[in-house]
């Protein structure tokens, strides 16, 4: 089925949510369950083919698809903001459907699925971290960890690091896909900037789960050596020697 073509209506996204049923996986959907606890029910389709759906739909008429798109199943959610991430748009328009999408995320997967889709923050990144304090910045913690995941994702590099790690150290949460978000940043912080990252662990004052929780994730890396691995267990907090 193609969607290219298509100027949508109620009529059409009729077909099109029966089109979704039929490519249900009962295993998948049960697996699936088992991994996303949160949000919305789910039927059971896999990533990479709602991803080939977004992709036809954003080259056609996205915005009325956007428009009807009552995102009342796991599935229908990732879709408007996957299509929201590939379609053709000024980065301001991408910004205000952002705005609109993401009190809807109600689980870490169509958070994190969506965030590395919307590759756009790679080439506007000076006007995309102001929207970024805000989502940090917000009551909602699925915004936090969406700002934490596009820090992750597309600005641990030499212009922005020292943002991001003050960033990391300004929240305050006590969700916990907040601070596994921010737990997982700091990791890839200290894979790419080893020295920074850690004068940061020595000197922040996030919270201990997640300070540890931090060197946790680095140390599981097969990026880091063994010495270093043993350096970073004096960092702990409770370390005795």
């Amino acid at each position: 089925m193609t969607f290219d073509n298509i100027i949508w209506n109620q009529k059409d996204y009729q077909q099109f949510l029966n089109y979704l049923d039929s490519l249900a996986e009962e295993s998948y959907q049960k697996f699936q369950q088992r991994l996303i606890l949160d949000g919305k029910p789910l039927r059971g389709i896999r990533t990479p083919i709602l991803q080939t759906i977004a992709k036809n739909i954003s080259k056609g008429d996205y915005k009325n698809f956007l428009s009807i798109n009552k995102m009342d199943r796991y599935e229908e959610i990732l879709l408007y903001g996957l299509v929201i991430a590939k379609a053709k748009m000024t980065f301001s328009e991408r910004l205000s459907y952002l705005e609109y999408f993401i009190p809807y995320i109600d689980n870490w997967a169509i958070n994190d699925i969506v965030c590395t889709s919307l590759k756009s923050f790679q080439k506007h990144q000076e006007d995309g971290l102001k929207n970024i304090h805000s989502y940090l910045h917000s009551n909602n913690p699925w915004s936090i960890r969406f700002g934490l995941v596009l820090l992750l994702n597309y600005y641990i590099n030499d212009t922005y690091i020292d943002t991001v790690l003050k960033l990391s150290n300004m929240i305050q949460s006590d969700e916990y896909y907040v601070k596994m978000a921010n737990a997982w940043l700091i990791s890839i912080c200290y894979i790419k900037y080893k020295e920074k990252t850690t004068a940061f662990l020595k000197e922040t004052t996030i919270d201990d789960w997640t300070f540890h929780k931090a060197i946790s994730k680095i140390r599981d890396s097969k990026r880091v050596s063994k010495e270093e691995k043993e350096q970073l267990i004096k960092l702990k907090r409770d370390y005795i020697e």
